[in-house]
């Protein structure tokens, strides 16, 4: 009969917590399974990762090696002969480069390197141009141009 007073799990629905450090009578009282005496057996009794048991540690034992520069630049890199595919006379900017998926994830500016053959006169606006790249440019009738520069002469 199954009234609210009456109600009960089946056998076996649930299992009993297994009751640790509860004295004799549990089966693991005493030092409720953690063995005798040390570091493991004491409360609160823990080991950080890394931890080597008093030795000198690993990551302390290491010389130290290098420098990273805060201030270090990381320029995205095109070359030339990327910029065949661009029209002929055309202004080639970052926003053109980043749309037609010759570059992508821009951090501190984009440098222009002179790999490749360029067959197009263009005018090219980049942050940085190696020497062999403005070379190139130029020996086209194109002109390189950085940001500050283009921003100055729109302005004059």
């Amino acid at each position: 009969m199954a009234e609210l007073w009456n109600l009960k799990n089946s056998p076996g629905a649930f299992r009993l917590k297994k009751k640790i450090g509860r004295g004799p009578a549990s089966g693991h009282g005493k030092t409720s399974t953690r063995g005798h005496k040390g570091q493991k057996a004491r409360t609160g009794g823990k080991i950080r990762p890394g931890f080597e048991g008093g030795q000198m540690p690993l990551h302390r034992r290491l010389p130290k090696r290098g420098f990273t520069n805060p201030f270090k630049k990381y320029y995205t890199v095109v070359n030339v002969s990327a910029l065949n595919i661009m029209n002929d006379g055309e202004t080639v900017t970052v926003e053109l480069l980043e749309e037609k998926n010759i570059i992508k994830n821009v951090k501190d500016g984009v440098k222009v390197l002179g790999t490749g053959d360029l067959k197009k006169k263009l005018t090219v606006v980049a942050d940085k141009f190696s020497v062999s790249a403005k070379k190139k440019i130029e020996d086209l009738g194109g002109k390189c141009l950085t940001p500050k520069a283009k921003t100055s002469a729109a302005s004059a």
